[in-house]
């Protein structure tokens, strides 16, 4: 697909340099009647964030428009200080993998990757390409059509086409889509090294495990909106009004459960056959208290820890808020 670009210069911000490549500053984007983002603003830093949200919350919408291929109705959406919508300078800093299949069946996974190189009017495109067409384990069936790769390795070459001028900046939609196990243990691995390198990395995803294991922090996208963001752990232990439960095994957990029901915070305790369940209103009470109630109780802790705080758990508690 072609798009024609205008010659004249985008006025830009007058916007000082951030810690924070990526930065949304109440940002909406509507279609006709249908909002699809509404009034959304965040700032992300180097490292690998994850972009969580129900199909249709908005989080594709917002990649596109961090990539400058959509303009924002309303707001500002800043790479590096610079406004994204039409500006060419930032495209050299960003890499993007879209979620929909845009490859071309009858090119080769290196002539396509080529492509991207002279696109971006790399100096040596057909070393840029091999190399990234290695960074993806893909130099093996280069000559062969895209037609012929499976979904996961057509995903592979999408992102090798991402890399292949080295951004700082990477947009991933559902990178994992179709890949085997070992393909995304692969995957995982190279985007925590250009992470660790300073890069910034922003991927959606719908399975939480993968966020889960990747991301150093979340943002969740619902109806639009931005539901929360951060550390899914530090959020879990923000939710006041959800109460919190512990798996607790000791030498005498039956003379621990006695004591915890003293404690105010501690809203009921469950003894089965190997564990006791303790249920708190609040995280950081009940880890401060726990060694003192054991202590005074005269029993020894073996183990102490959370059942509920997955990202999983999060994500449920947060959409079903909205």
């Amino acid at each position: 697909m072609m798009v024609a670009v205008s010659e004249q210069p985008i006025p830009q911000p007058t916007v000082q340099p951030t810690a924070q490549p990526i930065v949304l500053d109440r940002v909406s984007r509507w279609y006709g009647n249908v909002v699809a983002v509404n009034d959304i603003s965040f700032g992300v830093g180097a490292g690998i964030t994850g972009l969580l949200g129900p199909n249709g919350a908005g989080k594709s919408t917002l990649l596109h428009m961090l990539a400058g291929l959509l303009r924002p109705s309303a707001g500002q959406v800043l790479i590096d200080g610079r406004t994204a919508w039409r500006d060419p300078t930032i495209y050299r800093r960003i890499g993007l993998v879209p979620e929909r299949e845009a490859v071309h069946a009858f090119l080769t996974g290196r002539q396509f990757v080529e492509l991207a190189a002279h696109l971006q009017r790399l100096a040596q495109p057909a070393v840029a390409a091999a190399a990234a067409l290695d960074t993806v384990d893909l130099a093996p069936a280069a000559n062969r059509p895209v037609g012929t790769y499976s979904k996961g390795m057509r995903q592979r070459i999408k992102i090798a086409a991402a890399l292949v001028h080295d951004p700082s900046i990477l947009l991933l939609d559902e990178p994992f889509n179709g890949m085997d196990p070992r393909q995304r243990l692969h995957m995982m691995d190279l985007l925590r090294t250009m992470a660790g390198e300073g890069r910034t990395i922003l991927f959606s995803s719908h399975i939480l495990e993968e966020v889960e294991r990747l991301a150093d922090g979340i943002l969740v996208i619902h109806a639009g909106r931005l539901a929360a963001s951060g550390d899914y752990r530090e959020i879990r232990r923000l939710m006041t009004d959800r109460p919190h439960t512990f798996r607790v095994r000791s030498s005498d957990d039956r003379r621990l459960a006695g004591a915890f029901m003293a404690e105010p915070a501690v809203f009921g305790t469950e003894l089965s056959d190997d564990r006791l369940t303790i249920r708190v209103s609040e995280f950081s009470g009940f880890t401060r208290s726990v060694a003192r109630v054991a202590r005074d109780a005269g029993v020894r802790l073996l183990e102490v820890a959370p059942t509920d705080d997955s990202l999983e758990s999060v994500f449920a508690y947060l959409v079903s808020r909205r």
